[in-house]
């Protein structure tokens, strides 16, 4: 059982109804909100107790402890798990990469420069000298009301002492102002997957920039260009060409495919609203093997 007693805080019975233990979170919240010169202690502990006692399921497994997961938490665990979960996460660091079609098609091994914040060195990735900001006890978020009468709701928001970020600077690092950060440019080798798209992403772990103590992920987003009047449709490659009328006289005309020259032979009626179709000479995605169409347009100056 928890060792703070979540009825207890609220002033009400183990079998009250939802409406009662939401009656006297309401009452309570506006005796000891901080704004009005209650006890932020007191206030954090109402408000974990409604968090759990207000949801129904999570009441059911506050009742039962072998239902869920808060046998042996307390007030102070569970408010921290609140607030400071967002901060907890991995970041990523986005950034856009160009790819032809081409090296899209043959899967190639391409290296790239981006530029990247590493921990500082000068302040071992601190940012200075600073304390715990004493508003919001270092979390980064406060709860504030909204609302008045009889529709009261308490909202987390950033602290405004600190801005989020949970201290307070006493000295600011002299060579990264603060930021526990300094630019690089990084190299790196990538494996470009064959088939890969138009706005799809790459990730890489730890690649990314040092921020909030921890080092993120790098995250590429693909940007995928024509090359040599090549395109890219799903799992076919396209190919636009323009023909003379002397070309489409003879009996074949060659097109420089990836994987080498490829010679593709007329057929016997000219129809240029339709692309001719190469079978299997397009990407192999996922198992599906696409084909190389082929564009066709003519011109020719009239005597």
């Amino acid at each position: 059982m928890n060792s703070e007693n979540y009825y207890e805080a609220l002033g009400v019975d183990k079998n009250a109804s939802q409406d009662d233990i939401k009656k006297a979170y309401r009452t309570l919240a506006k005796e000891n909100h901080p704004d009005k010169g209650g006890d932020p202690e007191k206030f954090k502990k109402i408000s974990v107790a409604y968090d759990v006692l207000g949801d129904e399921q999570k009441r059911k497994e506050y009742d039962n402890p072998a239902m869920g997961s808060f046998g042996g938490f307390g007030f102070n665990d569970i408010f921290n798990q609140m607030f400071n979960q967002r901060q907890n996460r991995v970041h990523d660091t986005v950034i856009n990469l160009d790819i032809t079609v081409f090296e899209s098609f043959l899967a190639i091994n391409k290296k790239i420069k981006y530029k990247v914040k590493e921990k500082c060195g000068g302040c071992n990735g601190q940012g200075g000298e600073k304390k715990t900001c004493t508003t919001c006890n270092g979390n980064g978020q406060i709860v504030v009301q909204v609302g008045s009468g009889m529709f009261v709701q308490m909202m987390q928001v950033n602290c405004t002492t600190c801005n989020g970020q949970g201290f307070i600077f006493i000295k600011k690092c002299n060579i990264c102002q603060g930021t526990a950060s300094t630019d690089k440019l990084e190299d790196l080798d990538i494996k470009i997957p064959h088939g890969i798209d138009n706005g799809q992403f790459l990730r890489m772990q730890g690649k990314g920039d040092y921020k909030n103590g921890m080092v993120g992920n790098l995250v590429i987003r693909i940007n995928l260009i024509e090359n040599d009047n090549f395109q890219k449709h799903g799992n076919h490659l396209i190919y636009t060409k323009t023909f003379t009328l002397e070309e489409i006289q003879q009996d074949s005309f060659d097109i420089p495919h990836p994987n080498g020259k490829i010679n593709v032979k007329f057929p016997k009626t000219t129809d240029t609203s339709k692309p001719m179709r190469v079978k299997d000479k397009g990407f192999k995605i996922e198992g599906q093997q696409g084909d190389l169409l082929i564009n066709q347009f003519l011109k020719f100056t009239r005597n």
